[in-house]
């Protein structure tokens, strides 16, 4: 990796160079005072007369390029890119042709930023999602609004039922305009509405049938065929209502089925009922095989508990089974709800939580046992009760019941609709390539579509970083550290909360010998072909690189160092490389610098660079490595 030196700082490359294995060979001099004055050499400034004189590569307008896009210059950035795809479009890295179609963005130049993203996607470009971890829908419900169908009444547990809800209210009930004597309110009965694919519900009507009756009916749940539902009704059918020994009529557990005339009929009570105790707000398994329920049954852990029975059979059942002290407390749960996900959700005002009925998640194993109970926060719990949950996962969006917008001691609830609020969480650690090691004190950005920074940090000791994004967009994550070479990522984010691990791989730029001109100016390695001294085309837009810097800089003068490989005799090798190194000084005398400033010498097969000695097996790219010119600034 070589770096360019400007007048106000350091720009560094991303071009990995062959020259790596080249940089501490050959005459390369320690580092001294009389050498300080070279450290700002503009290399771009030379580059930019390179091209000026006629000569250009892809390695020349691919460094041009960067130079300016890593320092947000995108007009100029746009112009080198530009050239490099126009010029060399076979020779283009296909990360050029992503930055060259951001350049363009930014400039608002959208027919280029179009056409060259559509060559990146083409040649294999894609950005990819990167690790997206999905996380559990509620950590990050950010967005609760109040259903259109609520009454200035009690208006709460909301069932899916296919594309609908079905819900209890007191402020739509029809049967009979009884009033319960406990809260002076009208007796709840179960009501329609149709939803959409984004939550929102309309048209409520009462449910048809004979489920509906003057006392209370509510929180049904329903099979996934749409024929049968079950649902919590006081102690009565038949036209006849039941009392405990203290004449209460308690809540009892019923089940419907729909008949052909789309009416829900034939109500039988649930065998497991007693009229000594309330049995309510029933949930079905994911398999359908269990019915959970929330019941004060003797013997149970607090005031009511959660249980399941498993289904054995048409309106047959087992023994109610608690869900023990890893739910229940001694206090009240109640409002339980399976979701296709294989969670229980449920409300309880016996744990710790923002006040009243919260709501808890907890994950069902294949017995349905539960585990892991943990409160869903904020804002789908408030001080207020909060119950009644209900989630579709898939969708993203669910509904709950509460009474927060309600007066101290108001016990009118409303249906909300929970929202998430797509949100990405982009994170990750710098380090270094080679050794593993976080590297604090670098700088991480966040980009949009049009490079514009949305954020960036200076990591700390332990190098972690952590943006906020949408879903749904294309961002770029950039890291950037004095004397390591940028690192950029494409992140395409995806359509649900999740978090991507976006690592960002540092790699250390080799320091320049503060004597070696071609490293400053990422001089790519000047070839010269097998026992021949004369200048290839390739090795004189090299050359032209450092003619360039001779000429901005006349106070300089050159060492030109000349290697050959080792498939000749070495007093053969070393003559050669001595005219190789005289064709090279010749070549720069004859472009009008003066001789004076230059020497050369060569060195025949004396300074190899990797294991291609005599009698060593290499292949031709492997010796022509050790063909090579270097140039030394000297005093």
């Amino acid at each position: 990796m070589r770096r360019l030196l400007l007048n106000l700082g350091i720009v560094v490359f991303v071009v990995v160079s062959s020259l790596n294995v080249l940089a501490q060979t050959g005459k390369v001099k320690k580092a001294n005072k009389d050498f300080d004055r070279y450290e700002y050499i503009d290399a771009r400034e030379i580059y930019i007369k390179v091209v000026e004189d006629g000569y250009a590569s892809a390695q020349i307008y691919e460094n041009l390029g960067d130079t300016y896009y890593w320092n947000s210059d995108y007009s100029n950035a746009a112009k080198w890119y530009n050239k490099l795809i126009s010029e060399f479009p076979e020779e283009t890295e296909i990360v050029y042709f992503y930055r060259a179609s951001q350049a363009n963005k930014s400039i608002n130049n959208s027919e280029n930023a179009t056409r060259y993203m559509d060559m990146y996607i083409a040649r294999g470009g894609d950005p990819g999602i990167l690790k997206a971890i999905n996380t559990e829908f509620l950590e990050y419900i950010v967005q609760l609004k109040k259903a259109s169908i609520n009454t200035s009444a009690s208006d709460f547990g909301p069932s899916f039922y296919q594309n609908n809800v079905v819900f209890a209210s007191t402020g739509k009930s029809t049967e009979g305009g009884k009033i319960a004597k406990w809260n002076d309110q009208p007796f709840t009965d179960l009501f329609i509405a149709t939803m959409d694919e984004n939550g929102a519900l309309t048209s409520a009507t009462s449910l048809q049938g004979d489920v509906n009756t003057k006392y209370h009916e509510s929180t049904p749940t329903f099979t996934k065929d749409g024929k049968t539902m079950y649902f919590t009704r006081n102690n009565f059918i038949d036209g006849k209502k039941g009392k405990d020994k203290n004449k209460t009529i308690k809540l009892k557990l019923y089940r419907a089925t729909k008949s052909d005339n789309g009416k829900w009929e034939n109500v039988v009570e649930l065998p497991f009922n007693d009229k000594e105790y309330s049995m309510a707000h029933p949930a079905l398994s994911k398999d359908e095989k269990k019915l959970y329920f929330s019941s004060e049954i003797p013997g149970g852990i607090g005031m009511s508990d959660i249980y399941y029975v498993d289904i054995t059979g048409d309106n047959q059942y087992g023994t109610p089974v608690n869900l023990g002290p890893e739910v229940n407390t001694e206090a009240r749960e109640s409002f339980p709800f399976i979701s296709d996900k294989n969670n229980l959700y449920f409300s309880s005002d016996g744990r710790g939580g923002l006040g009243g009925y919260d709501i808890f998640m907890a994950k069902l194993d294949a017995n349905g046992v539960a585990s892991n109970v943990m409160n869903i926060g904020e804002p789908a719990n408030s001080s207020k009760d909060d119950f009644g949950f209900i989630v579709n996962e898939e969708k993203r969006f669910g509904f709950l019941s509460s009474n927060r917008d309600g007066e101290e001691g108001s016990i009118n609830d409303d249906i909300y609709l929970v929202n998430e609020d797509c949100k990405i969480t982009i994170s990750g650690v710098v380090f270094d390539v080679d050794t593993n090691a976080p590297i604090a004190g670098a700088n991480v950005m966040l980009l949009d579509e049009e490079n514009n920074v949305i954020d960036q940090v200076i990591v700390g000791a332990e190098a972690t970083y952590s943006f906020t994004a949408d879903c749904e967009k294309r961002y770029a994550v950039r890291g950037t550290k004095e004397m390591y070479a940028p690192y950029e990522q494409i992140i395409q984010t995806p359509n649900k909360t999740s978090v991507v691990e976006v690592p960002i791989p540092l790699k250390t730029l080799d320091p320049c010998p503060p004597d070696d001109l071609g490293c400053r100016l990422d001089l790519q390695p000047i070839y010269f072909d097998f026992d021949r001294f004369n200048i290839r085309p390739d090795a004189e837009i090299e050359l032209a690189k450092i003619l360039s810097a001779m000429r901005v800089y006349p106070e300089l003068k050159i060492d030109i160092e000349s290697h050959t490989d080792a498939r000749a005799p070495k007093r053969y090798n070393e003559i050669l490389s001595e005219r190789r190194a005289q064709s090279t000084l010749k070549w720069l005398v004859a472009k009008g610098i003066d001789k004076s400033r230059l020497t050369a010498k060569g060195y025949g097969e004396n300074q190899l660079v990797n294991k291609c000695a005599d009698g060593v097996a290499c292949t031709e790219e492997e010796h022509q490595l050790n063909r090579r010119s270097m140039f030394i600034i000297v005093n």
